[in-house]
């Protein structure tokens, strides 16, 4: 009598699993991105699945769905943020939580966060159809407004302030508003808090969003930490007067002060080895006429490092030369910290080296790198430990239109994922 493929536990071509050597289903993985990406698509088909929007909304929804049907007890925390619960050997034991977000910027890319929520749950398809049942529960957590300032997972972690859930969100409600809007409770938020200890470890699988990976061809990066990122909000005050009558030598320019300070911000940060980055992406030139000398220019500062410590040496640098830039134009330039910082967040060790021998055991090199860019892994690292797994962004590019993975690094990835989950359940 002919037996299938799948009777036999036989892995073939488009990656189906073996009951001794479980493996993701690729075809899935990208089917489900594209999928995905059609919750609030716009009529020239650009993302907009801002958190708290409609199309964040049916997102969910849909996300939520697929979830139930995977077989795990789904669950809306108070803060938003979707639980699927899959129940282990040993209740006694704490789980073992990985996930991701699948709220975007405005105009965004269809792998950022997306991975990390569709492979956690091809972890879980995976599991089923191989009929394992781990020692430890397993939490799949998809986390509510990521791309807002790590909303849900501030509130897991009890760093979600009264101040935070007044703030205004990307979809123009505040984040109190859109929480209701997605199920949640802003009165009961305290209630979703998780004590440190309480989950055995987090791991999130993740693109790049950035162009190491690829320019050095290597299929998956091992996160050794998040940076922390600090903001300023900088005021430089000249004078405002005509353009025509006031000769150059008169004049308090606003503007060419700051165009000084800009280089010298890029100076700075390039005084010191490492990966430290710094920007002034933001600027807002008062009073804005073509006949005025600018009087007053707002800034936005940003320095992103591992340590606070070499942030907090580059901003007393930045500041040293913001002194003598203001004294030379006779200009005022002033600094004022903002409240959104966030610490930089190192891995587990352990955890680490899981990902590193997972990856290694299924042919793949890595390499050992930091993440720039902010994720729901370092609000969680403050009551558990957390690793991330990067794959390769075409080109290094996100919060595009244009980001892009391919199917056999998110395939890699989410194999990656599954192995570490698995090493991680024999502790």
């Amino acid at each position: 009598m002919a037996m299938s493929l799948g009777a036999l536990g036989i892995i073939d071509s488009k990656g189906f699993t073996s009951a001794n050597n479980p493996n993701v289903n690729g075809q899935r993985i990208e089917s489900r991105i594209l999928e995905l990406a059609k919750f609030g698509n716009d009529a020239n088909g650009h993302g907009y699945r801002v958190a708290f929007t409609k199309g964040d909304i049916e997102g969910r929804a849909w996300f939520m769905e697929l979830m139930k049907k995977a077989g795990l007890e789904v669950t809306v925390d108070y803060a938003g943020n979707i639980i699927g619960k899959r129940k282990g050997k040993n209740s006694s034991l704490k789980p073992i939580a990985f996930g991701s977000h699948i709220d975007m910027v405005p105009d965004g890319g269809n792998y950022d966060g997306a991975l990390g929520s569709i492979g956690a749950l091809e972890v879980i398809e995976v599991l089923n159809e191989n009929k394992i049942v781990t020692v430890h529960p397993l939490e799949v957590i998809i986390f509510a407004n990521e791309e807002g300032g790590t909303v849900g997972s501030k509130a897991i972690v009890g760093q979600l302030t009264p101040e935070g859930l007044n703030q205004v969100s990307q979809s123009g409600l505040t984040m109190a508003e859109g929480i209701k809007a997605i199920g949640g409770n802003p009165d009961r938020i305290q209630d979703c808090i998780r004590t440190k200890g309480s989950i055995h470890a987090f791991i999130e699988l993740h693109i790049e969003q950035g162009g190491i990976l690829e320019s050095e061809n290597l299929p998956v990066g091992v996160v050794e930490g998040i940076v922390g990122i600090t903001h300023w909000k900088v005021t430089v005050e000249g004078f405002s007067n005509h353009a025509g009558t006031t000769p150059m030598n008169l004049r308090q320019d606003a503007l060419l002060a700051s165009s000084r300070l800009v280089i010298a911000v890029n100076e700075v940060i390039n005084s010191l080895p490492g990966n430290q980055v710094g920007t002034i992406g933001k600027m807002t030139v008062l009073p804005g006429a073509y006949n005025v000398i600018p009087g007053k220019v707002i800034l936005g500062l940003e320095i992103r490092d591992l340590s606070t410590t070499k942030i907090e040496t580059l901003f007393g640098e930045v500041e040293k030369r913001a002194a003598v830039i203001a004294t030379d134009s006779k200009t005022k330039i002033s600094f004022a910290r903002q409240a959104n910082a966030s610490i930089p967040a190192l891995t587990d060790k352990s955890l680490q080296q899981k990902i590193d021998a997972s990856a290694k055991a299924l042919g793949l090199k890595t390499k050992f790198m930091q993440s720039g860019a902010g994720h729901d892994s370092q609000e969680m690292a403050v009551i558990a430990p957390v690793a991330m797994n990067f794959v390769p962004s075409v080109g290094g590019i996100s919060h595009s239109p244009k980001e892009f993975t391919k199917t056999v690094d998110m395939t890699n990835g989410a194999n990656v994922l599954l192995q570490t989950i698995l090493a991680v359940d024999k502790e």
